[in-house]
């Protein structure tokens, strides 16, 4: 039977599936790229923060 255009389409179990795994990968990605970059960042900011306050020795 042909689909009609607009209305959503049933979610197979293969669907399900695969949008389980996407979510999966996704979750993945964010612990292993996300976390350290942002942590990288953080740590740049300090850095910077500290070595603009100092206190100079003349």
């Amino acid at each position: 039977m042909r689909q009609l255009k607009g209305k959503p389409k049933k979610e197979t179990s293969k669907d399900k599936k695969e949008r389980r795994q996407a979510m999966q990968e996704a979750r993945n990605q964010i612990t292993t790229i996300v976390l350290p970059t942002l942590a990288v960042v953080v740590l740049l900011i300090i850095l910077f923060v500290y070595v603009a306050t100092r206190p100079t020795i003349a």
